[in-house]
């Protein structure tokens, strides 16, 4: 069997008594774009901060290609090539488009602007790169984080709800530099409500409810799974 992307085995958090995963395993493949989708407070967030060392898992093992993470410091995981956004927006709003991405190299000044300049493209912001961050709309400020972890490359990218609050055309935008990384041999993990967009973009689907993986699958049989249908709607 090839070596996963990412491989999660048993993996347990609690706060104060509470539960927030529990004993949850996934494994994803590189090359592949994966949703994990459940109702508010299933764990998900949870489950990405333990992931990229924001919080220390309580049970359990993290490996990224093979090798283990758990227990590694955030910016360490970040350097062995896994990125991610955040539910909240952190944009540096006095600073330019051009200079969020900037901000975040070390190093050759002229191949990091390159590189910016270069993803600015990718998301159809290169016209806006001197416009100051926080004049640009919610949209355009999710696409500066999204390229901003772009930055260093990361082979694995976790996105936290990338599509609340932005027009359809910038989600759009946004989904095509999506496929197009995934293309590109990237393996993409993605929290979502929006259904449209995960079973548009997703080819796996996991499912969490109270800190559970209740169901994995594709798109389709995710859909019909009574377990699922149960976690969001009830009986």
């Amino acid at each position: 069997m090839a070596t996963a992307a990412l491989e999660i085995e048993g993996l347990r958090k609690s706060f104060g008594g509470v539960l927030a995963v529990n004993g949850v395993s996934l494994r994803l493949e590189p090359g592949r774009i994966y949703g994990l989708i459940g109702p508010n407070g299933s764990g998900k967030t949870t489950l990405f901060n333990c992931i990229t060392g924001l919080e220390r898992r309580d049970e359990g093992r993290v490996f990224f290609n093979g090798q283990p993470i758990d227990g590694l410091k955030p910016y360490q995981i970040a350097r062995q090539g896994i990125g991610r956004t955040f539910q909240v927006i952190r944009v540096f709003p006095e600073l330019t488009a051009l200079e969020n991405l900037l901000v975040v190299t070390q190093g050759d000044r002229a191949a990091a602007m390159e590189r910016a300049l270069e993803l600015l493209r990718f998301v159809k912001l290169e016209g806006l790169k001197g416009e100051f961050a926080g004049n640009l709309s919610y949209g355009q400020q999710k696409l500066v984080e999204f390229v901003r972890m772009l930055m260093r490359d990361p082979s694995l990218i976790l996105l936290d709800e990338p599509a609340a609050g932005v027009n359809r055309t910038l989600l759009n935008d946004l989904l095509d530099a999506v496929r197009r990384l995934r293309d590109q041999g990237k393996t993409v993990l993605l929290v979502e409500h929006d259904m449209k967009v995960v079973m548009g973009l997703c080819e796996t689907v996991f499912v969490l409810d109270h800190g559970e993986k209740i169901a994995e699958g594709s798109p389709g049989a995710i859909q019909m799974d009574e377990r699922v249908i149960e976690a969001y709607f009830g009986r």
